[in-house]
């Protein structure tokens, strides 16, 4: 089981934050390795919409279906993966700060069954990736 706690300050204001990060289809604009993302329910967003998406990683092509399982408008989004080869939950959420909006993300997820033989260096390389799309997303929403 791998778990990531990431968190990072945005000089933007927290509902823009929010609102860019919970639209699912930005994906790909600010995390490594995402080919596509699309949603496949009827919005508005809230708990029970559901999107797929399309990443490479360590050469494999992962599709994944998503269901949102918590909402809390600008405030908190909880996904859980419904369909993948790679079973993940990322909790996202945002709050004022002093110097513009903290944007925390917990990523959790079960490499078992696709990585097995890399599972010793999975955290370690999880963790990069999901940091350095942390520092992508706020290199995009500070010079928007």
């Amino acid at each position: 089981m791998i778990k990531i706690n990431v968190s990072n300050t945005i000089h933007a204001p927290h509902d823009r934050v929010f609102s860019y990060i919970s639209n699912f289809e930005n994906n790909p604009k600010w995390q490594g390795g995402m080919v596509s993302a699309r949603f496949t329910s009827e919005g508005p967003i809230g708990v029970g919409s559901t999107y797929e998406q399309v990443a490479k990683f360590l050469g494999k092509e992962i599709t994944t279906t998503f269901k949102v399982v918590e909402y809390e408008e600008n405030r908190k989004i909880k996904i859980e993966s419904i369909k993948s080869t790679f079973p993940i939950t990322v909790t996202r959420t945002v709050e004022p700060h002093k110097e513009g909006t903290l944007v925390s993300a917990i990523v959790e997820g079960d490499a078992s069954k696709t990585f097995k033989v890399a599972q010793p260096l999975m955290k370690l390389m999880v963790k990069k990736s999901v940091k350095s799309d942390y520092k992508n997303l706020k290199k995009q929403l500070e010079s928007a």
